[in-house]
């Protein structure tokens, strides 16, 4: 999973880490630095070291123990000098498969992880969370979790490696299983990753069966902003929400993606799929503003069109129900008079998709 573009919360990577020795289920407490305090360095006392898979301490925690260390918590963060963040626990519903209801319908959540960000990588990871959610935006039950490697056929890069902790020798002769994929997608009415642009273009690459069905994304899809969440990558957003994990190792991204999407964007609301459900549905169009004058490329890109050069045009993504405004945009501040403009209809089904083409096909329709 790759995000770009996006800006980190000032604030959240400044501050010390400290554990307790009362604390065995993860939590890490953080405060605010002292000016002039050095920071505590591995080996001593009072560093940190992360506590995933099997580092992590054995949680035989009983309800007085978890009682007790909420109360602490409390006490902690009451100060308003420390934060607390938890562990993010993965969750996985039983029975494997629920009766699905009316008006229950299927997704999965996917992320990869790849050799890199250029069209010719590979796939190294794939990942998916199989979960059924109702018309409200409630995700009522996750149901199946599917991680596999796959040998790329090159040598992964080192920053991948560094990154991921996906070595060559762990995906070494491994092979995804195109009928194992396709099982798990029978049915689906969504497929959701965060950053989706990324993700669409590797999964539909190697399985073409991907094409076939709507996606979403949590990155792009969802008003973060709304709860005050500046930032949209994965791991902020745990971090607003109080919660680490082992980030960059797909199947624990969609672990976290999922949970922060069961969760309400502010306090009190509806869960962010639920925001996330409106948004994917409404239908968008890509305009493309055709043999504009050279003299206006600025006032395009000051309102968001890009320059394509297999177009040798300016081109912009806009709401559909936008299509009309800006079409009369153009005619007033481009054009000397209004001219019929190609465009094409984006629908979840080819959303995020490489399949999108950069300049308009001949069966374009024109407004």
């Amino acid at each position: 999973m790759t995000e770009a573009g996006t800006i980190d919360q000032p604030g959240l990577f400044d501050l010390r880490e400290y554990s307790s020795p009362d604390r065995v289920d993860g939590s890490v407490v953080l405060t605010e630095p002292t000016r002039g305090d050095p920071l505590p360095r591995e080996g001593d006392s009072g560093a940190v070291r992360p506590t995933s898979g099997a580092d992590a301490p054995s949680s035989a925690a009983t309800p007085e123990d978890n009682e007790r260390w909420e109360a602490l918590v409390a006490d902690l963060e009451a100060t308003g000098r420390y934060r607390v963040l938890r562990r993010f626990d993965e969750r996985l519903d039983d029975p494997p498969a629920p009766v699905v209801g009316s008006g229950v319908r299927k997704g999965v959540y996917l992320d990869v992880e790849t050799t890199g960000l250029m069209a010719h990588d590979r796939i190294i990871e794939l990942a998916m969370l199989v979960f059924h959610y109702d018309e409200t935006g409630r995700v009522v039950h996750v149901t199946e979790a599917f991680d596999r490697l796959e040998d790329p056929g090159r040598t992964i890069p080192a920053d991948v490696v560094s990154l991921t902790g996906i070595t060559n020798d762990m995906v070494r002769g491994q092979r995804i299983l195109d009928e194992e994929v396709a099982r798990l997608l029978d049915g689906v009415d969504l497929v959701v990753a965060h950053n989706a642009g990324f993700d669409r273009q590797f999964a539909e690459a190697r399985f073409p069966f991907f094409s076939e069905v709507d996606w979403a994304c949590s990155m792009a899809d969802v008003d973060w902003s709304a709860g005050g969440l500046r930032s949209r990558r994965l791991e902020n957003l745990a971090l607003a929400k109080g919660y680490f994990y082992q980030a960059h190792r797909a199947i624990y991204d969609c672990h976290v993606a999922l949970g922060l999407l069961r969760m309400p964007i502010r306090e009190s609301g509806p869960p962010a799929f639920a925001d996330l459900l409106q948004r994917s549905a409404a239908v968008w169009v890509r305009l493309w503003a055709e043999g504009s004058p050279f003299e206006k490329k600025d006032d395009l890109k000051a309102r968001g069109y890009r320059w394509s050069g297999q177009a040798k045009a300016w081109w912009k993504d806009l709401p559909a129900s936008q299509h009309e405004a800006e079409v009369e945009w153009l005619a007033d501040n481009v054009y000397p008079r209004r001219r019929a403009l190609p465009f094409l209809t984006i629908t979840p089904r080819n959303r995020y998709s490489r399949r999108l083409p950069e300049a308009p096909p001949a069966s374009a329709e024109r407004l």
